[in-house]
Parts: C-alpha cells; sequence; structure tokens
C-alpha cells in the first residue's frame, strides 16, 4: 500500500531532523529524485513539515524579541508556500501516474486531492512523534503521561483511517470509480500584485 511507504518515510524524516534538532540545519534528501520520485517528494514535504512544526514552538515562546519574531513570522510564512507547493508536485506525480486511466461513467470526484490527504498524514506523523515523547516523559506527572497515552491513541488510530482512506482513493482512481481533479491554492498573501499591503509598495 502506499501509505505504507509514506508513513515510513514520514518517520524517517522526523527521526533524522531530531538527531540536530535544529531549524537551521541543512537539508539533504535521502533519496534521488531520477531513482524514485515520490520518496524524494515525500521526504521534502515533510522535512518542511518538521522544521515549521519547530518554527511554531519557538514563535510562541513568550520572551521572544520582537525582530526575532518578526524575521520567524516570515520564515513561516515562506513555509507555507513551500509546503503548498510540495502538495501540488506530489498531485502532479499521481496526476501523471494515472493519466492514461479513462474514469468510469460514473466516476465520482474526492472531496480533497490525494496530496492533501498525505499532507495531513505528514502533520499526523509529527503529532504521533511528539506526543509519544509526552506520554513517556519522565520528568511529568503521571497524570499528564495518561492522558498525553490516551491522545497518542486516538492519534494512532487516526492514522489508520486516514491512511485507509488515501489509498482506498488511490485505488479508486486507479480503477476508474475516481478521478482527480486538481485546483492551484491560488495563495495570494506573497503575491505582490494581490496583496494590497505589498501592492502600494510598489
Amino acid at each position: 500500500m502506499f501509505t505504507t511507504k509514506a508513513n515510513k518515510i514520514f518517520q524517517e524524516v522526523i527521526n533524522d531532523y531530531h538527531i540536530k534538532d535544529d531549524v537551521y540545519q541543512s537539508f539533504t534528501n535521502k533519496y534521488s529524485e531520477k531513482d524514485d520520485l515520490i520518496a524524494h517528494l515525500l521526504y521534502r514535504k515533510c522535512w518542511i513539515d518538521t522544521v515549521q512544526w519547530h518554527y511554531e514552538d519557538i514563535i510562541r515562546d513568550p520572551n521572544i524579541e520582537p525582530v526575532a519574531a518578526l524575521d520567524l513570522k516570515r520564515k513561516i510564512d515562506a513555509s507555507n508556500q513551500d509546503r503548498t507547493d510540495m502538495v501540488e508536485y506530489i498531485d502532479a506525480y499521481f496526476l501523471d501516474k494515472y493519466k492514461h486511466i479513462t474514469p468510469k461513467e460514473n466516476a465520482g470526484i474526492n472531496t480533497e486531492s490525494p496530496a492533501w490527504g498525505i499532507d495531513r498524514l505528514s502533520i499526523l506523523a509529527l503529532k504521533i512523534y511528539h506526543m509519544q515523547e509526552e506520554a513517556t516523559r519522565e520528568n511529568a506527572s503521571e497524570n499528564h503521561r495518561v492522558n498525553c497515552q490516551k491522545k497518542l491513541d486516538v492519534l494512532l488510530e487516526q492514522r489508520v483511517d486516514l491512511s485507509t482512506a488515501i489509498d482506498t482513493l488511490l485505488t479508486d482512481i486507479e480503477n476508474g470509480d475516481k478521478f482527480m481533479k486538481v485546483y492551484k491554492q491560488m495563495k495570494m498573501y506573497n503575491d505582490d500584485e494581490l496583496n494590497p499591503v505589498l501592492r502600494s509598495q510598489k
């Protein structure tokens, strides 16, 4: 199943990031774009999500300096754009993979594209990793660990359900029971023609 591979790569990324646990560490993709394009895209996608997860932790420091906070907010904005771009690259991969499939006459469309489901699966991998940390943190109270374990159990169940849904969608597309239709996100806040504040600075 596709999500078996995706979940394995996401866990690999998160483990690799936490060796240094530094948002400013250099990035090296462990998968060659030429040899395994989808693995290459999944690794990059989860790395972006992992760095942004830690950006979000840092910016919530109540003692952060305003200038540092502004710089970090701009990094988060850029990361959000990278995240969206990666989702579109992953959907492009699936559009190409299934371009020879002729949908059945009664084929339906899903509420989201495969890549946006995969985006949620990547974020879920991060939630599971960090909830696991909290559920086993030795200097936390027993009550805290118990509550986090309950949340972790729900997240693990959610991963099974989401993985099943993504694999089912891909099978349905491959069988012609559903078809892909991808819309570009058309983000406006980074575009100096569409964002009125940016436009006024020109």
